[in-house]
């Protein structure tokens, strides 16, 4: 970006388009003014860039130190002098003495009730407002249109066959989740239901019923003019959950904001959210759409007394970690700003609008501002974080605590410390949440030097990975956040594949996480059965009870420990990792795609982001490091590869193919830089390498 594009703004250089938006758009009605605002941020900065920076080269000495431990002390590893050396080096640090966390002010959908999470790219305002209206969902639509239940709808019109199967299985699950005293589902007449507790009836909307179940509500939809209603001896006519109770807007993995431009475009669509005016138009079956926000509902209780139900999913927003810096400020030595402590500072000015209840449609009834904060290592990130927050608030005149935060546990050293870390947010934490994929790609990245490490599906069957899962869960109710904040799971990357999920994911709730992420509206509302089976805060109270996993056991390496792999073995293994690296780089840095459903070797789509791509990079730089495989190998199967992804793209008018001219394309070269300068990258992360090629391309390179 040239000078001329930068504005001087309190001794930073703010790009033209930044300091446009936050001035004209962002500020007003506020009351802050410009200047208070831009020396606020300044002051900010000043403080924070030096802490910053000695935290990533903290976490640089720290890696070269176990690089070289590694080295010096091959396999088969001393399980105890390891833990003794991670002691020595700060790796490992004290547990604090036993406390509860105390956040103030925290939504209920955060701390009281359990459901669905959507995670949702910032950038794309459509993707947005579909995600922030999935706060209730058809439970007839997304059984209808998807494998839920086997077959698919016959075309031409309402299957009635297929409809009879959907009204089957929501009367099954209803008997199941809120039985009546003394019927079935599929015999009741549309009289008020006669429930089983704990369930209740709570309202009405028109002729609908009203249930609430496990703090979830289930509107039962009575139309009998309407084509499946009209079939039913009750008039159902759909059963209508509610489903992504929270939804986090992401800055970080599941988008490429590379630039100025980036950032105030997922800046404005936040500011869209939180002034509750975000709209978006479209063209859908050849006719124009308009999409907002929805409105919240509207019932009358049987007291008469009139209530209304958030009508949209509790918003959060997921800033980038402590690594990347942002051109779109310049500091006063003339570097780069950290991108993430810009993100602190844009997101929770941005937020206020919805702090003073400007618009109609609020989003913390609380009084809360919700910030995620993915990608910390260890308690000292954490501590930092909770300062940068309160410097915030200092700067926004806004009370202590206002806002809070969600810490990613995906990093190996804020596993092993989780307790501490936790302590250090313990005022303004509102979630704990296991990003297993970042989590595997530290993992791996961490011990590089230690040896080979299994193929990615025997990773899953390692002690490591069962610990870390299971004392995410237990650490955080030792903590207190029972009631307090959420324990979360990670993503169902299967978009198409719901059936499999309806049978799989009800593992989370089972785990005592009261969310876990989901890929789409429709996988909200499916999910959302979940947690009417399962009464997830019973489930903590029997895990409170449990011991701890061993740190042993979350610190033991999954090397390979002798097993033959066979040469279509690992043949295997490189195809699947460079095929979906491939897959995802090409759209990440050609198009600006940050997340998207990309097919598989196996052409089954999977949701894709950048934590996937850090694992599937990271392994093969590790077996390259370890002579599995030789360079010469890893070339010809991306050769390959990038055929076959070009064939699977074929369809794309945007798509610009590789195989070709692999030299040409900066996607390819982006992807091959990943695997061979996979070990040299910080902590493994893919993002310096996948900012500086789209930059290319979008300098026309």
């Amino acid at each position: 970006m040239s000078d001329a594009n930068m504005q001087d703004r309190a001794g930073l250089k703010v790009a033209e388009e930044l300091a446009t938006f936050v001035e004209a758009q962002v500020l007003p009605g506020l009351d802050i003014g410009a200047q208070d605002f831009w020396q606020g941020a300044a002051g900010v900065f000043e403080r924070f860039v030096p802490l910053n920076r000695n935290l990533l080269q903290k976490r640089e000495a720290m890696q070269a130190k176990i690089d070289a431990w590694h080295r010096d002390n091959p396999a088969p590893m001393d399980a105890d002098a390891y833990n003794a050396f991670l002691t020595d080096l700060g790796y490992l640090v004290p547990e604090p003495e036993a406390f509860s966390v105390d956040p103030q002010n925290v939504d209920p959908e955060l701390a009281k009730v359990a459901g669905p999470q959507l995670v949702v790219p910032v950038l794309n305002a459509r993707f947005l407002l579909n995600a922030a209206n999935a706060r209730w969902g058809s439970l007839y639509d997304a059984l209808y249109g998807t494998d839920a239940i086997p077959g698919q709808p016959a075309e031409g019109g309402y299957d009635e066959e297929r409809g009879a199967q959907v009204i089957a299985w929501a009367r099954e699950f209803l008997d199941r989740a809120i039985p009546l005293q003394d019927q079935l589902w599929r015999n009741w007449d549309g009289s008020e239901p006669n429930l089983k507790a704990p369930a209740e009836v709570v309202g009405r909307r028109g002729e609908n019923w009203l249930v609430r179940h496990n703090g979830l509500h289930i509107e039962i939809v009575i139309d009998p003019s309407h084509p499946v209603g009209k079939t039913d001896k009750a008039g159902v006519a759909d059963i209508v959950m509610e489903a992504a109770i929270s939804t986090i807007c992401d800055f970080e993995d599941s988008v490429a904001a590379v630039d100025a431009e980036d950032k105030v475009l997922g800046y404005s669509n936040w500011l869209g959210l939180m002034k509750g005016d975000l709209r978006e138009t479209f063209m859908k079956g050849g006719e124009e759409m308009t999409r907002t926000l929805n409105p919240d509902r509207e019932y009358v209780g049987l007291d008469g007394e009139s209530f209304t139900l958030p009508g949209r999913s509790l918003l959060l927003a997921r800033n980038v970690g402590h690594l990347m810096t942002t051109p779109a400020v310049l500091l006063p030595d003339g570097n780069e700003a950290p991108e993430g402590i810009l993100d602190a500072i844009m997101t929770a000015t941005i937020a206020v609008h919805d702090l003073k209840r400007a618009g109609s449609l609020s989003n913390s009834r609380a009084g809360s501002i919700y910030l995620v904060k993915p990608k910390m290592h260890g308690p000292e990130e954490c501590a930092m974080t909770n300062d940068l927050f309160d410097a915030v608030e200092d700067m926004l005149g806004l009370d202590r605590h206002t806002i809070k935060v969600g810490v990613m546990d995906e990093e190996r050293r804020t596993s092993a410390n989780l307790a501490a870390c936790i302590y250090k947010v313990r005022d303004r934490i509102m979630f704990i949440n296991t990003g297993f994929l970042d989590r595997t790609g530290d993992e791996i990245h961490t011990s590089m030097r230690g040896g080979a490490m299994k193929r990615k599906g025997a990773m899953k069957e390692t002690p490591w990975i069962a610990a870390y899962e299971d004392r995410n869960v237990q650490v955080g109710l030792a903590c207190g956040l029972s009631g307090r904040a959420q324990i979360g799971k990670g993503m169902w990357a299967m978009p198409d594949r719901m059936a499999d999920m309806l049978s799989e994911k009800i593992g989370h709730p089972m785990s005592g996480a009261n969310t876990a992420w989901v890929p789409s509206p429709t996988a909200a509302t499916l999910h959302a059965t979940h947690y009417h089976i399962v009464d997830v805060f019973e489930r903590q109270g029997e895990r409170a009870e449990e011991g701890i996993a061993p740190l042993s056991d979350l610190l033991t390496i999954p090397l390979h420990d002798g097993e033959n792999w066979s040469a279509e073995e690992i043949r295997a293994e490189i195809e699947n990792n460079a095929q979906g690296i491939l897959g995802y780089v090409v759209r990440w840095v050609d198009q600006g795609v940050g997340c998207s459903k990309v097919p598989d070797i196996n052409d089954i789509g999977l949701m894709e982001d950048r934590a996937t791509l850090r694992i599937s990079s990271q392994h093969i730089a590790n077996w390259l490091e370890h002579g599995v495989v030789s360079p010469e190998e890893v070339d010809d199967v991306l050769l390959r590869m990038a055929k076959k992804v070009d064939a699977q793209n074929a369809g794309d008018p945007d798509y610009r193919p590789m195989a070709d001219d692999p030299q040409g394309s900066l996607a390819f070269q982006a992807a091959r830089a990943l695997i061979f300068e996979g070990t040299e990258q910080p902590s493994g992360y893919t993002e310096p390498l996948l900012h500086a090629y789209r930059q290319k391309v979008k300098a026309g390179g």
